[in-house]
């Protein structure tokens, strides 16, 4: 004998993590905050400085889009890219890409980190691309018009010509 359970679904599919960016504005906060890492410190606990004077850092990482919906709670970047289509979170989440962005555009400068700046601008930001591309337009960006002048047929030889009606058997 079977028992028929109703199943009931919420009318929207899954219901959100977040229904407010403000809920989210300390997490993106501390998620770029965590990429910097820690200052090392030698055995007294003061920070180790490189020749320029900072504090160098360990355990740090670049900020990426992937990283930032992971320390959201969400599951993919797929997941955090649909956030910011939600009129609440967009400009949240809109300035948040921008900073790894820009993260991202800076690295275009050293060569250490050009080739992965580049990847990460082209597929995870607008505007952004590795394709060349060349255009040929007319004047005023108008239609091409291509004339050919002075055509005249290749001189052929009398000695060229072949007689294709002459029977070569007679």
């Amino acid at each position: 004998m079977s028992i028929d359970k109703e199943i009931t679904k919420h009318p929207g599919g899954r219901p959100p993590i977040f229904t407010s960016s403000d809920q989210i504005i300390d997490l993106i906060d501390k998620y770029f905050d965590d990429c910097k890492g820690i200052p090392l410190t030698d055995k007294e606990g003061d920070p180790v400085l490189n020749k320029w004077g900072q504090p160098v850092m360990i355990h740090s990482k670049p900020p990426t889009i992937t990283g930032l919906a992971l320390a959201l709670g969400f599951n993919s970047r797929t997941t955090l890219l649909n956030y910011q289509d939600k009129p609440e979170f967009v400009n949240t989440i809109t300035q948040a890409k921008a900073r790894v962005e820009e993260y991202a555009e800076s690295r275009l400068y050293d060569r250490d980190g050009a080739n992965g700046a580049k990847f990460s601008l082209a597929n995870n930001f607008k505007g952004w691309s590795e394709k060349n591309q060349t255009e040929i337009t007319g004047a005023g960006g108008g239609g091409l018009k291509i004339v050919f002048e002075n055509l005249k047929p290749p001189a052929v030889e009398e000695d060229d010509i072949e007689d294709d009606f002459e029977d070569d058997d007679a």
